[in-house]
Parts: C-alpha cells; sequence; structure tokens
C-alpha cells in the first residue's frame, strides 16, 4: 500500500458530545465523498465516564448522583467497549477513515491502533504490550491504553485513549473496560514524571504515520469547519 495522506487536526480541549457530533459530520462528509481524505481528530476532553454498546450502569462503583455533584456527565455511545473514563491529561485519538478504502480490516485496523500506542510508550521508556481479555495496551495488568471504535457506512471512527497525565482517581469509580481485579495507569505513573502533552501527541502522530503508512496533514480545526460547511 502506497503512502497516503490523512487530515490532521490538533484541538487542546473539547467537550465530548462535541466531539462525538464532529466526528459524525465527517463520517457523512466521507461518506458522501466531499471530503476525500481521512481525518484524525487529537484532543483532550474535559472529566466524562463514557459507555460503549456493551457497557452496563451497574460498571459504576459509585452513585450517579454522586458524578453529578462532580459536574462528571455519563454519556452512552455507539462505540464499542465497556465503561471508561475520559479526562484532560488523556490523549484521545479519532481516526475517521474509510477502512474499505485503507483496505484494513477491523481486526488488523484496531491492532495497528495498538501497535501505535506500544510504540509510543516505548519512546519513553514504557514497556507495554497486548492482552488477549482486552483491547488496548497494558503494563502487567494495569491498562495504559483503551480502544473502541464505531463503523457506519465502512467508516470508522472513534479511536483510541493514551494515558499521559491524568488523575487515577475517576478510574477508581468502575470497574475499567467492564474488567474487575485490574488497574489503570499512565506515563506519569510509570515514570513518576509529567510527560509534555504536546511531544506525547507529536511522538504518537510519527508512529501513527509508521504503522499506517500515511502522511499526517496538520490542518487548523477552523480549515476543517470550512471543508465542512463548503460541501
Amino acid at each position: 500500500m502506497g503512502k497516503n495522506t490523512w487530515l490532521y487536526v490538533e484541538i487542546p480541549l473539547m467537550d465530548y458530545e462535541e466531539a462525538r457530533a464532529l466526528q459524525l459530520e465527517i463520517v457523512q462528509a466521507r461518506k458522501n465523498a466531499t471530503i476525500d481524505r481521512n481525518v484524525v481528530l487529537s484532543l483532550e476532553h474535559p472529566s466524562v465516564f463514557t459507555l460503549g454498546r456493551r457497557g452496563e450502569r451497574s460498571h459504576l462503583k459509585v452513585s450517579e448522583s454522586f458524578l453529578k455533584a462532580k459536574g462528571i456527565p455519563v454519556v452512552q455511545v455507539e462505540r464499542g467497549g465497556d465503561i471508561t473514563y475520559h479526562g484532560p491529561g488523556q490523549l484521545v485519538v479519532y481516526p475517521i477513515l474509510s477502512l474499505k478504502k485503507e483496505g484494513f480490516g477491523v481486526n488488523e485496523y484496531v491492532t495497528g491502533l495498538e501497535e501505535v500506542m506500544i510504540r509510543s510508550a516505548e519512546d519513553y521508556g514504557v514497556k507495554s504490550e497486548r492482552d488477549p481479555r482486552n483491547r488496548g495496551v497494558w503494563v502487567g495488568n494495569n491498562k495504559l491504553g483503551s480502544i473502541g471504535i464505531a463503523i457506519r457506512h465502512g467508516i470508522s471512527f472513534h479511536g483510541l485513549a493514551f494515558n499521559v497525565n491524568l488523575s487515577m482517581e475517576p478510574f477508581t469509580w468502575i470497574h475499567p473496560c467492564g474488567l474487575q481485579e485490574i488497574g489503570m495507569t499512565s506515563l506519569e505513573k510509570e515514570l513518576s514524571r509529567k510527560v509534555p502533552m504536546e511531544k506525547v501527541r507529536n511522538t504518537l502522530g510519527t508512529h501513527m504515520e509508521s504503522v499506517f503508512r500515511a502522511t499526517l496533514e496538520m490542518v487548523s480545526p477552523e480549515v476543517l469547519t470550512d471543508l465542512l460547511r463548503s460541501n
């Protein structure tokens, strides 16, 4: 497969529901071929719990009134997987791409997303690996990065969440990914120091280019908005 160019958009912080709406808008634009290239969104979310297609509210270990008092919503979404937490300090990457046009099977694509995180962690001296219990990347019994995707019209959206410097406390309020007796970790926790988010964005982008044999072309959020509005 030869190199191709994907649009790459960095957004500092975006509300989860707003990011989901943007993804769906891009999915429609890809379906209609009004945007003819894959789009990768790289961002952070304010605190939110999300429930995937297999998600059960019973995997919340605290009451929803407790979360409401904390100002943290619980959102049901169409991605695969169970319950997880997103918050500032976690790098979330949403590739919106045509699996068929790229020639990727679902398993191959998810394995590629895992590989991107494994290579990124390794760049910081953290050895992570896959675990047959659950897709994503792990350091021992602790999960470092999660994956949940959805496919509509042959176009994949949602993506990966890579724990960089985020607070680990909210993960103690759930059974992460619906699993019990597991922990969560982050680059900060493994290294006992913070890692600059911008550096991790660059690292992960570089490995995404290598794993998927693509070139990421940086465009601003405003340019993406113009592309969506002009079609």
